[in-house]
């Protein structure tokens, strides 16, 4: 099979003050004609320089110091051209970049101009390849927006990237990079910040279309499920050199290198042994200190009679919008996020609440802290044996409250403040909770830092310093600081690579066994909440459709959305392809689309109904429910 692209023993240096960075080292690789090939590593190997060397949008401090990127472009006749050899802004490069190799960056939110419509930004790449007119432009731009999957090409021309959800922000940079019709697609990280539902949507676009238009693809990214998913062939990296390549049997059936062997067994998957463990790359050790043991005070024997850690009862919460209008003008629309709401989270467990983007599952957090207040329902925390009413907290009551219950966040950068170090970051609740003097903070801090496995020497570094996996580190020794009961984990490692993200799921399973936390853990990976969760609770559109044990909810799902859910998540095995079919169409998350039981029936609305042992699903009839389950 002809190469499209052939890159040989390519360099790249990065020249910056503190000296030369040698990024990428004498990589070598190849993409036929109509495949997918995948460029596989952690966070810093070298991946994302790769690919802008092959677009020619190399940073300004980055040289190519040796090596070839030799494109054979099918749609015209002549020898290969080297991309490494073309000026950068040269007119034989800008007909390359967007027209005969185009990209789709890991972020749609910042690739797109909030000033322009989707219809410009699109319509705009196609000018700048094409003489066409205005008409004509348009009427490809709106066919192209059609062919990704928009609803109302017309309306969605007009629209702009602040108007759309991230699956059609995707769906606008897929169109840009496939309006001149391309011979090779990069796509970088391109469902790394997507729900699993709308990953599986995207992925299955990307396919269709490459079939459609028989092009290549770059496939870039640092999740195996996608790999397994989507590949022909795989290149793994490794700060910046090449450790293994091979077909997609070669590399899931035979890894031979150590690194990906071992990247491998970092993976979270479904069906793991009672008591099996991720093993991380790079394995953290972690050692509790005299302050976070001997002054945790020690739990009444007869508290839990009083009832769960947290009982959370028909919380709703709805936000008022308001469209059209200047100066306070505009219809006001009501917005239900959060709707009729239970659950409960026992002491020492673990509840993983799951749920794409916007089903309400952080507003619902934000309530549980107090940080939001619910329009109705009720949060009841079992005080070491006193149940509190917590929405009836006030003043000292409810300061002390919220020392019991801290929150780690999704983004470990943007939580931590970038002009504070370390030291002060974890030293700023002790002060404000007026725990010790001086001497003891200082001991306390440095004992957090051996807690979650940094160096305490580390403490007078400032956060732009540490890799994502040890702000996320820091993050939650900045949440154990006050020794909470409770504990609610927003995403804690969405962010991250999956070696670092088996690092945090280790630690934090480890401090649960240790200091005795409960966790409400938040998440839309169901495979990281099965590592996690003793029970799972399913969110879509602001309700609670089902929840269950964590291997009831795995072994017997009964309810659309949760099916829909199971069947997106990528696994890292060729053998467990998605099934793109059980995805309704997009319409999983859509309760008017489900099925009966599950959707209103004339005067009905469905409630949770329970199916024994633990197991409740949201249905109108619960024998029609019984009969779907067994």
């Amino acid at each position: 099979m002809a190469n499209v692209l052939e890159v040989r023993d390519l360099k790249v240096e990065f020249h910056v003050n503190e000296g030369v960075v040698h990024a990428v080292r004498g990589v070598s690789f190849r993409i036929p004609a109509g495949r997918t090939v995948a460029l596989v590593g952690e966070s810093g190997s070298g991946k994302s320089v790769v690919s802008q060397a092959i677009m020619g949008i190399l940073p300004a401090p980055a040289r190519i110091t040796g090596g070839q990127i030799l494109f054979d472009d099918p749609g015209t006749e002549g020898p290969p051209v080297d991309i490494a050899r073309l000026k950068r802004g040269s007119a034989a490069m800008r007909r390359l970049q967007g027209g005969r190799i185009s990209i789709i960056f890991q972020e749609p939110m910042t690739s797109l101009s909030p000033l322009h419509t989707i219809g410009n930004q699109i319509a705009e790449a196609l000018k700048l390849h094409r003489a066409v007119d205005a008409k004509t432009a348009r009427e490809l731009t709106e066919a192209t927006l059609g062919h990704v999957g928009f609803p109302n090409p017309s309306r969605a021309y007009e629209t702009y990237p602040f108007e759309l959800s991230g699956g059609l922000r995707q769906r606008a940079m897929i169109a840009m990079a496939l309006i001149c019709r391309p011979a090779i697609l990069v796509a970088d990280e391109p469902t790394t910040a997507l729900d699993v539902t709308i990953q599986a949507q995207i992925l299955k676009l990307i396919k269709d279309l490459q079939a459609e238009l028989g092009m290549a693809v770059l496939m870039i990214t640092h999740d195996l499920g996608v790999v397994a998913n989507m590949a022909d062939e795989i290149v793994v990296m490794y700060h910046g050199q090449i450790m293994e390549a091979g077909t997609l049997d070669d590399i899931f059936r035979a890894p031979e290198h150590p690194y990906l062997k071992a990247l491998l067994r970092a993976v979270p998957r479904f069906n793991m042994k009672p008591g099996e463990r991720l093993i991380p790359i790079r394995e953290i050790e972690t050692q509790i200190g005299g302050h976070l043991k001997k002054e945790k005070q020690a739990w009444p024997e007869d508290a839990d009679a009083a009832g769960p850690l947290l009982e959370v009862s028909h919380l709703t919460k709805a936000f008022t919008i308001r469209k059209g209008g200047w100066f306070g003008g505009g219809q006001e629309k009501p917005v239900l996020a959060v709707d009729d709401v239970s659950f409960f989270i026992r002491r020492g467990e673990c509840l993983g609440l799951v749920g794409e983007s916007g089903c309400g599952k952080t507003t619902t957090s934000k309530m549980v802290m107090r940080a939001l207040s619910p329009d109705s329902g009720t949060i009841r925390f079992n005080d070491r044996g006193t149940m509190v009413d917590v929405l009836d907290l006030k003043d000292e009551a409810l300061f002390a409250y919220r020392r019991k219950v801290q929150f780690i966040f999704q983004d470990p950068f943007s939580s931590l403040n970038p002009r504070m170090t370390v030291a002060d970051i974890l030293t700023e609740p002790l002060v404000i909770h007026g725990i010790g003097d001086r001497q003891e903070r200082f001991e306390r801090v440095r004992e957090l830092m051996t807690l979650v496995g940094l160096d305490p020497r580390y403490l007078r570094r400032y956060p732009h310093s540490f890799s994502g996996g040890q702000r996320q580190r820091i993050g939650i020794a900045r949440a154990l600081a006050l020794q909470p009961d409770l504990l609610i984990c927003d995403e804690p490692v969405s962010a991250l690579d999956v070696s670092i993200q088996a690092q945090v799921l280790n630690l934090l399973k480890d401090l649960q066994r240790d200091l005795g936390l409960t966790y409400l853990f938040i998440s839309h990976n169901l495979a990281v909440v099965d590592y996690i969760a003793d029970r799972i609770a399913v969110m879509c559109a602001g309700r609670l459709v089902e929840t269950a044990p964590r291997e009831t909810l795995f072994n017997n799902p009964v309810h659309p959305y949760t099916r829909a859910l199971l069947s997106a998540v990528p696994k890292a095995d060729p053998d467990a392809r998605l099934d793109l079919t059980a995805l309704m169409e997009g319409k999983a998350s859509d309760p008017e689309a489900w099925p009966a039981p599950f959707t209103v029936d004339g005067e009905r609305r469905p409630t949770l109904v329970h199916l024994g042992e633990g197991h409740y699903v949201r249905a109108v009839d619960s024998a029609d429910a019984m009969e779907l389950a067994s």
